[in-house]
């Protein structure tokens, strides 16, 4: 069963592209038709495109990997943070820090920053700073908080991004072109899908469209955390039930050598105790 009906697609307006003079000549094939000056969107092929990306996304939900989703632009913001938060995947939707990906050693010492300050706030050298010392702290804390709070658990390089617009967040789809990790990215008639490896043809400029992609998104995410963990309690339960059968078999198997050992010895002490001296061997007299 498909994960999204052509209907939900259309009355989100996912079908909607750029003006026809914006377009981009890689995006033809997903492209229906040319309606008033505006490209519609082929939504057949959308639809195929998100059931591709989202069985993606639920392998490498499953696999216990990190997806990075990246959306700056006003309109998706307060989507991607409120949706992918749920699934305790990163995410930035503030300005995209050059060298995120490339540099991430730097980046990861200004989330390890982030940490110190809140260390420090709680000792006692916090509190006999001057008050113009501690506002400054707690400005630098927020303002890193506001750019990198939402990526402070991720300790290594995400295995997969996904962006809300190509042309938007070149830099970062650059960045991880250049680092060989997978990309996923709903893309405009204005953009080049060839950027990206698991394209998605559709609306990046209605927070309807947006909404909805992102979604279906997590929702393949959940989906892939949670055989991830039914998987690990099978395994559990599995690994509890081999001790169990182990246990009996191993104590039955000490105890029959013991009284093994225990009736050689008997044995042998009676053999000892009871039986008779060898005759000499006769002696030929010259």
């Amino acid at each position: 069963m498909s994960r999204v009906t052509f209907e939900e697609l259309l009355d989100a307006g996912v079908h909607f592209g750029h003006l026809k003079r914006k377009w981009n000549p890689n995006m033809a094939p997903y492209i229906f038709m040319e309606r008033n000056g505006i490209h519609i969107i082929d939504l057949y092929k959308t639809q195929a495109k998100i059931e591709e990306a989202a069985n993606a996304m639920r392998q490498l939900a499953r696999s216990g990997k990190k997806v990075l989703f990246v959306a700056t632009k006003k309109q998706a913001k307060d989507i991607v943070s409120e949706t992918i938060s749920k699934v305790n995947m990163p995410y930035v939707t503030e300005r995209w820090p050059g060298g995120m990906l490339t540099n991430f050693a730097t980046i990861r010492k200004a989330v390890r920053k982030m940490s110190n300050i809140d260390k420090l706030t709680v000792s006692d050298s916090y509190t006999n700073l001057s008050k113009r010392e501690r506002l400054q702290i707690q400005r630098e804390r927020e303002k890193l908080e506001k750019n990198l709070g939402s990526i402070s658990d991720l300790n290594r390089l995400p295995s997969a991004i996904f962006v809300v617009d190509v042309v938007k967040e070149q830099i970062a789809v650059a960045e991880a072109r250049k680092l060989n990790i997978p990309t996923f990215g709903l893309v405009d008639t204005n953009s080049n899908p060839n950027l990206i490896d698991f394209p998605i043809p559709g609306n990046d400029d209605a927070s309807k469209s947006i909404s909805l992609i992102i979604k279906l998104m997590a929702q393949a995410i959940e989906e892939g955390l949670n055989d991830r963990k039914m998987a690990k309690d099978k395994s559990a339960e599995d690994h509890s039930e081999e001790e169990d059968s182990f246990k009996p078999t191993d104590k039955y198997s000490i105890d029959d050598e013991d009284e093994d050992k225990k009736d050689s010895g008997a044995g042998k002490k009676s053999t000892e105790g009871g039986r008779t001296k060898r005759p000499r061997k006769a002696v030929a007299k010259k």
